[in-house]
C-alpha cells in the first residue's frame, strides 16, 4: 500500500431532532440545503465527504459511526443543524477510535436585532454543541473543536489541518517498519523495545541483515538498472564516480527497493555498522536512503525505529520531510549545525545534490555513494519524538528558520545545513530540548505546519510541547 497520493477522507455526522420532525417537519428542507453547502465547502478544498443521513436517535448514530468505520474515514466531522440531545449520540461517538472534530457553525452570519426571530430554529446548534460536549468530557472521550461561521471565517481551514494530523496519526499506527541491523549498540535515548512498539501502537518491524538484502540481487534486470541510471544523470550532479561504482550503488539500492516493496513497509532504518567488513555486500546504500525519503518512505539512521516510523507518517503527507540530526552549535551564530552519515530528501536540497563516493573507517572501509548537499532556506518545524518513562512519549516541536549560507564551500561534500528557532537562542533551545527529553533524532518538516503537529500529538494522547 502507498500513500503518495493521499486524499483526506471524513464522514460527515450531522445531527437533527426527532421531537422536531414531529411538529415543525417543514424546516427539514432548509437544513439539508445546508448539509450540501457544507459538503461542497469541504471538497472544494479537495476533501472526500461521506455523508449519512440527519441522525436523531440513539440507532442513526450508532448506524452512522459503524458506517464510517467500515469506510476507514481519516475523521468524523460532526454538525449541529438544530439542538440534538446528547444522550442519542454519546454512546456511538464514545466508542469509535476514529477522531472526532465538532464542526461548530450555523448557516446564518448575521444574528442581530434585524434578524427574524424564526430563523432562530436554523441557527441554534450551539446549545446542542454545548451539551454533546459536556457529556463526551464526562465519558472520558476526547474530541476537538472548532468554532466559527463556516463561510465567513477560517473555521474549515482550521479542521483542515486537524484532518491531516488524524492522517499522520492512522499512517504512525499499526505501520510496517524495516530494519537492516540492529540499533547501534549503547544509544539507548531512542531504544524501544519492539514489543513495546507493537503493543502501543501496532507497530510491526521486519528485521533483515545486509546478506539478506544481498540475495535480492538476482531479480535485478538490466533494463532497471539502465533506468535508475539515466534518472541519476538527469537529477544530480555526479561528480568523481566511475560508472562501475554507480551501477553497482544502484544495483545496492534497488535490491533494498524490492525488499521494501515486498515487505510492504512505509519506513526503514539501517545501521551501517552492521555491515562485515568481509560482506560481499560492497556498496552502503545511502544514496538508496536519500532516494526512498523522496518516494515518501520514512527513514531513520543507526537501527532507529521510533523514528524512521514518525518521518514515514510525516513525509506521507509532507513530502518535504528529512531525517535529521543536531550536531554542533555554532554559538557565535545563534544557529545550529545539522546533518547525517549521507542520508537526504532530495526534496529539501538546495539546488541539485551532488552524487560523490566517499571510504571512512565509519563504514567498515567500504565505499560508499551519496548524495550530498545544502538544505535549502526556508520556514520549518522541527520534530521529536521522546520515549518517557512507563511507555509514555513527548512530542517536541519547535518553529525553526533553515538559514541561507553562502560562505559554505568547505562544506562541499556533506550534508550540511543550519537552522535557528524562530524565537529566542540556542542555548534556551538546547536547555529546554534536553530538560524534557528530547532525543538525538529528528524529523525537520518545511512548512507552517506547526497546528498539525500540535493536533497530531494531541489526538495520539502524548504530551505535547512547542519550544
Amino acid at each position: 500500500m502507498r500513500f503518495e497520493n493521499i486524499k483526506p477522507k471524513i464522514g460527515l455526522l450531522p445531527f437533527g431532532n426527532s421531537l422536531y420532525d414531529k411538529i415543525i417537519p417543514e424546516i427539514r428542507p432548509n437544513i439539508e440545503a445546508f448539509i450540501l453547502n457544507i459538503i461542497k465547502k469541504f471538497e472544494d478544498m479537495g476533501i472526500i465527504v461521506k455523508v449519512v443521513p440527519l441522525c436523531r436517535i440513539k440507532e442513526e448514530f450508532l448506524r452512522a459511526v459503524s458506517f464510517f468505520e467500515k469506510d476507514k474515514v481519516d475523521a468524523i466531522v460532526t454538525i449541529h443543524l438544530v439542538y440534538s440531545p446528547s444522550l442519542e449520540a454519546c454512546e456511538a461517538l464514545s466508542k469509535t477510535k476514529i477522531p472526532i472534530i465538532i464542526l461548530d457553525t450555523t448557516p446564518n452570519y448575521n444574528f442581530g436585532p434585524d434578524q427574524n426571530y424564526e430563523e432562530f430554529i436554523y441557527n441554534h446548534g450551539i446549545h446542542g454543541v454545548q451539551d454533546i460536549c459536556n457529556v463526551l468530557i464526562r465519558n472520558g472521550k476526547d474530541f476537538i473543536i472548532e468554532v466559527g461561521h463556516w463561510e465567513k471565517s477560517n473555521v474549515i481551514d482550521k479542521i483542515i489541518k486537524h484532518i491531516r494530523a488524524a492522517i499522520i496519526c492512522k499512517l504512525f499506527n499499526n505501520s510496517r517498519v524495516g530494519s537492516i541491523g540492529k540499533l547501534f549498540e549503547g544509544m539507548g535515548d531512542v531504544y524501544v523495545k519492539e514489543e513495546v512498539l507493537r503493543e502501543n501502537f501496532g507497530i510491526k518491524i521486519k528485521f533483515a541483515d545486509f546478506e539478506e538484502i544481498l540475495k535480492l540481487f538476482s531479480d535485478i534486470d538490466d533494463g532497471e538498472v539502465r533506468k535508475e541510471l539515466m534518472e541519476d544523470f538527469e537529477n544530480f550532479e555526479i561528480i568523481g564516480l566511475n560508472e562501475k561504482l554507480h551501477l553497482d550503488s544502484i544495483k545496492s539500492g534497488l535490491a533494498v527497493r524490492k525488499w521494501i516493496d515486498r515487505e510492504n513497509l512505509s519506513s526503514f532504518t539501517m545501521n551501517f555498522f552492521n555491515l562485515k567488513q568481509d560482506s560481499n555486500f560492497q556498496i552502503i546504500p545511502f544514496f538508496e536512503a536519500s532516494k526512498e525519503m523522496a518516494r515518501r518512505i520514512g527513514y531513520a539512521g543507526e537501527g532507529d525505529v521510533l523514528t524512521a516510523v514518525l518521518v514515514g507518517a510525516l513525509i506521507k503527507v509532507f513530502p518535504e520531510t528529512n531525517f535529521t540530526e543536531m550536531f554542533c552549535p555554532d554559538w557565535m551564530g545563534n544557529r545550529i549545525f545539522i546533518s547525517h552519515s549521507g542520508e537526504i530528501n532530495n526534496n529539501i536540497i538546495e539546488g541539485k545534490g551532488k552524487l560523490i563516493i566517499k571510504r571512512s573507517p565509519f563504514f567498515s572501509n567500504k565505499e560508499a555513494v551519496m548524495i550530498v548537499g545544502k538544505y535549502k532556506s526556508g520556514n520549518a518545524v522541527l520534530v521529536n519524538l521522546a520515549p518517557g518513562k512507563d511507555n509514555t512519549y513527548t512530542l517536541i516541536i519547535c518553529k525553526v528558520i533553515i538559514e541561507n549560507v553562502l560562505n559554505d564551500i568547505k562544506m562541499s561534500d556533506v550534508i550540511h545545513g543550519w537552522f535557528k528557532p524562530e524565537k529566542g537562542t540556542i542555548s534556551d533551545f538546547l536547555g529546554k530540548f534536553s530538560s524534557i527529553g528530547g532525543t538525538h533524532h529528528c524529523a525537520l518538516v518545511y512548512g507552517d505546519i506547526l497546528d498539525e503537529l500540535i493536533s497530531f500529538g494531541r489526538i495520539m494522547k502524548w504530551k505535547t510541547m512547542v519550544i
